[in-house]
């Protein structure tokens, strides 16, 4: 009975320590094929200083030292409106046709400055023609030149006025462009009449050069000290989820809103392709540097399974390791590891969920 005894418990002994030997075999036998060397990215752990991030909601607005409200100058019908909302324009490009009356009356005080000022010219000619002759004193050919001089003035005077009113032809106001970019607010109706005393009168248009915009975010008052000018800001919006815009905040406000109690910060972006339109939503990670490092690495590298998270560690193509890693916060394209690594390893950053399926399957 005992060698029995002794013989199963050798048996047993020896099956235990078999397993370990057949699972490490299994691990030898791993290797990353060429194919899979070709799409993986390495990166390696190193200290970084830490980011704080900042989630703010905003809206796109115009950039306002780019943009003029258009006026009329003078009353009338809106006779011919050239443009709608939204439409690219350019400096000097008309915008609308306004038949005025105030326009006719200068239109009509020009003509008559113009005849006055021929026949004073003219009475000059006779003036001295008779003071030659001797017919006159000098004294009358004194009084035509001066005659001639109001005239002149009272013309250059209604002509300068009708230029900067930009008449065009029959006398009709032209409403042009200050400045090229697009029509961001319409107020004008074909056929409608307005006078420019009137106290509810306002600009006709818009125009804003939309090359660049601004972001207006709201920063609620438990966050006023986490913004600064210079700060980082990352900016998404609902129409391009998957494309980030980068940018700086220009200007704090240092003022509160008395009704929603939030204080506005400005994001000054690029907007090549106009793909930011004013009103947009965005969402604005302001992003700010603290002088505190740690080790990080890309956020992508981590998995996430099991209620853990987990990088890929290499060695080499035979040599891969699946560690657990905590996290202590993630920001933009880095998370902050306190623990599972050190300075100078070398972990998956692309594909490693490929790999990290083929080791713990």
């Amino acid at each position: 009975m005992n060698r029995t005894f002794l013989a199963l418990l050798t048996a047993v002994v020896l099956v235990g320590c078999s397993k370990p030997e057949v699972k490490e075999e299994k691990k030898e036998g791993f290797r990353l094929s060429d194919t899979m060397m070709q799409q993986i990215v390495l990166d390696t752990v190193h200290l970084r200083p830490v980011q704080d991030e900042l989630v703010l909601t905003g809206e796109i607005a115009a950039d306002g030292d780019k943009t003029v409200q258009v006026f009329p100058q003078v009353g009338g019908v809106v006779e011919q409106l050239n443009v709608e909302l939204g439409d690219k324009v350019t400096k000097g490009q008309l915008l609308a046709v306004i038949k005025s009356g105030e326009i006719a009356d200068v239109q009509n005080q020009t003509t008559a400055s113009t005849s006055d000022l021929d026949i004073a010219r003219k009475n000059l000619a006779v003036a001295e023609d008779m003071y030659k002759a001797g017919l006159n004193s000098e004294r009358d050919v004194v009084l035509a030149r001066a005659e001639v001089t109001k005239a002149r003035g009272t013309a250059n005077k209604n002509a300068k006025q009708l230029s900067v009113y930009g008449v065009g032809k029959d006398g009709m106001y032209e409403l042009r462009a200050p400045i090229s970019g697009f029509i961001t607010e319409k107020k004008a109706t074909e056929h409608e009449q307005f006078n420019v005393n009137d106290s509810n009168v306002g600009n006709l248009f818009t125009v804003s050069d939309l090359d660049d915009v601004w972001i207006m975010a709201n920063v609620f008052e438990a966050d006023i000290s986490k913004v600064a000018v210079g700060y980082s800001a990352d900016v998404t919006t609902l129409s391009y989820p998957d494309k980030h815009f980068r940018g700086k905040i220009d200007k704090v406000f240092n003022v509160l809103d008395p009704d929603s109690k939030v204080m506005k910060v400005r994001v000054r972006l690029d907007n090549p392709g106009y793909l930011l339109k004013p009103a947009m939503y965005a969402q604005v990670r302001v992003e700010n540097t603290e002088g505190a490092k740690a080790l990080a690495v890309p956020a992508k590298s981590v998995v996430f399974d099991k209620d853990r998270n987990f990088v890929m560690v290499y060695r080499d193509r035979t040599h891969v390791e699946t560690r657990p890693v905590t996290i202590s916060k993630t920001v933009g394209d880095y998370s902050y590891v306190t623990s599972g690594l050190k300075a100078g390893d070398v972990v998956i950053a692309r594909d490693q969920l490929l790999v990290y399926d083929e080791l713990n399957d």
